[in-house]
């Protein structure tokens, strides 16, 4: 291909990470089949939106503020919020099918409404999301990629942090949780530079600044294995 595309129009992008793990569950299964497309954002991917026309979000999620987490893992922090925040809408990006089968189990048992999945990766969602349209992005515990030939793999680089600010309102609230020192340089030097000024909220005071996280299971594991968790916090230019 001549014009870095393919066939069906996407740009070529390289996903990394994993998309399936361990087998699933037959009543994971069931909650793919039931609950999934129910709680579908819309036409996402590039074969069933190949113009990448926008998403109808007012019909989503009607006047509510709109909030997105990448990579929501088993789903903890985002049903959680949820269920504390039934005025707002979000949608969570989690390209790991068994996360999202364990996430799906949390909706349901929680029986909140105000949750919609995008099984892929976020670059193809942001292609879809209008401009200035969320309110607040989480980003908690993503892959730390370790090695340094791999760190053009993690979510804190241009490719990512650009389209992110795009879909970002002027003053959105931009939350970065990770328990990797180098990430969290990284972070520090990469995400100002796409738009973001860092609030500076430090690990002695970040429950202050975040007063309604939930521990997760990276977390905890993070705390099991003697690593410091770190809470950043941006907010869009």
């Amino acid at each position: 291909m001549t014009d870095g595309k393919h066939p069906t129009g996407a740009p070529w992008r390289n996903f990394y990470g994993r998309f399936k793990g361990k087998t699933l569950r037959d009543s994971q299964y069931q909650l793919l089949d039931e609950d999934l497309d129910t709680l579908s954002p819309g036409p996402v991917g590039w074969e069933e939106n190949p113009d990448r026309l926008p998403l109808d979000l007012k019909a989503l999620f009607g006047a509510r503020d709109l909030w997105l987490e990448i990579g929501f893992g088993a789903g903890e922090h985002m049903v959680h919020q949820a269920a504390a925040n039934p005025d707002v809408g979000i949608i969570g990006c989690e390209p790991f099918l068994n996360g999202v089968a364990m996430a799906l189990a949390k909706i349901r048992k929680a029986g909140v409404d105000n949750i919609r999945i995008h099984p892929g990766d976020a670059r193809n969602l942001f292609d879809v999301l209008p401009e200035a349209s969320v309110s607040r992005a989480f980003l908690l515990y993503p892959d730390p990629w370790p090695k340094k030939r791999h760190h053009r793999r993690r979510f804190v680089t241009p490719e990512h942090l650009e389209p992110l600010a795009r879909v970002l309102k002027p003053g959105a609230i931009f939350r970065v949780a990770t328990d990797i020192p180098d990430y969290v340089r990284q972070t520090l030097e990469e995400v100002p530079k796409a738009g973001f000024a860092w609030l500076a909220d430090g690990p002695q005071d970040w429950r202050v600044a975040w007063p309604d996280w939930i521990s997760t299971r990276y977390e905890q594991k993070a705390l099991r294995e003697g690593r410091v968790p770190h809470y950043l916090t941006f907010r869009r230019l």
